[in-house]
């Protein structure tokens, strides 16, 4: 090849922009400059440097170079406008989503029954026994049925109908339990225990109700009274740093009543409005373990006469009728004031807390469906006798 060939700049060269020396030439006229593509095309660089990228990963498999932008070229491709974000549903919609497997236990025994069938004893005995299996429990049961049946027999009755009226049964057995969660201004700090088995949702049920009641304006402070669970204090540490609040926390396996009167003397000192104690879950028929939240009960006591000012049993809605006997241990063990039922969305047994109302008459302030602060809120017993039976 003679010197006066042009040589092609070498792949290096043009990837760093470095050019070999042009060989020399003799001179002459000198030509009109060519119009540059890079500054006639503001894309052209880029273009090129994707060329270059090309046979920069052709060279070395494994490296992956992302390809240059475009300079302020228009996108060929139409990107999609951004989606609105989804409406916050209501609580009816919720409660009514989160009651489904209960309603559809109730709804399609009674759809069963009901089609095409005059009203007679046979079909009251059956529709005791769906009310029974959804856990309304016997005494309600029997009152619904006896409305259903009460000048009917013989007759037509559609499915819609026993609806309406077991609604109506379920809400005046529920009325006079749906109470809400009152703090008393004038106890401060104002002593919420949270009680129950394993399992139940304590801890949680805590971190959705101190989020409520920050949003209130009130002060609070956390006791991490779990000691038998170290993913329990570190949950209720999480949910205090999320709201803003202390958490008065030991060791794992610390005792549970010391701890309780370091947290009351602590919030006492600082002022709170509200000290919610998170306590160990237990089981009902272990003595020595009820003897113990007996004990944390016992502490406050001396501290304050009137504390704790409120003892909610959590109770979770899948275990049926033992929630029953959690009740009645619970409520001799700690003074029970007041519920809170959970996993309702999680259950067709959602009657229970009908069956509850009936036998304690304790009253109910919360329930949940759901895993969300949201889905936790004050019980309201028209919006849940109709969610229930399937209504709108």
């Amino acid at each position: 090849m003679s010197d006066e060939t042009e040589k092609k700049p070498g792949f290096f060269s043009r990837l760093f922009g470095r050019e070999q020396p042009a060989p020399a030439t003799t001179p002459g006229p000198e030509p009109a400059p060519a119009a540059d593509p890079l500054t006639e095309d503001p894309n052209a660089a880029a273009l090129q440097e994707a060329s270059v990228a090309e046979e920069l990963m052709a060279a070395f498999p494994g490296v992956v170079v992302p390809p240059p932008e475009l300079a302020d070229a228009p996108s060929l491709v139409e990107e999609p406008a951004p989606e609105p974000p989804a409406p916050k549903r209501s609580w009816w919609t919720r409660l009514k989503e989160g009651l489904t497997r209960s309603s559809s236990a109730i709804g399609g025994g009674i759809t069963d029954i009901f089609t095409k069938r005059k009203l007679d004893a046979d079909t009251l005995e059956e529709l005791e026994d769906v009310l029974v299996q959804a856990d309304l429990g016997v005494t309600v049961a029997s009152r619904i049925v006896e409305a259903v049946g009460k000048g009917r027999y013989g007759k037509d009755i559609a499915p819609e109908e026993v609806k309406q009226i077991l609604a109506a049964e379920v809400e005046r057995v529920l009325a006079p339990v749906a109470r809400p969660l009152v703090v008393d201004a004038t106890k401060k700090p104002f002593v919420i225990l949270m009680v129950g088995v394993n399992g139940s949702g304590k801890t949680t049920t805590i971190g959705k109700l101190s989020a409520k009641l920050k949003a209130e304006g009130k002060t609070l402070m956390l006791a991490a009274g779990d000691t038998f669970r170290a993913a329990a204090i570190e949950q209720l540490k999480v949910w205090g740093e999320r709201i803003g609040a202390p958490v008065v926390a030991r060791q794992q396996g610390a005792d549970s009543a010391g701890l309780a009167f370091d947290a009351l003397t602590q919030a006492r000192e600082a002022g709170t409005d509200v000290l919610l104690i998170d306590t160990a879950g237990r089981l009902q028929n272990r003595t020595e373990l009820m003897a113990e939240l007996e004990k944390v009960v016992r502490v406050l006591r001396k501290m304050d006469p009137d504390a704790p000012h409120a003892v909610l049993l959590v109770l979770d809605a899948t275990v049926g009728q033992n929630a029953l006997s959690q009740a009645e241990i619970f409520g001799k063990v700690a003074g029970v004031t007041g519920l809170v039922m959970t996993k309702l969305d999680g259950t067709a047994r959602g009657g229970i807390l009908v069956a509850l109302a009936a036998r304690f008459g304790l009253p109910v302030h919360f329930i949940g469906v759901g895993e969300g602060v949201d889905d936790l809120e004050p019980f309201e017993a028209r919006d849940f006798a109709r969610a229930i039976a399937g209504l709108e």
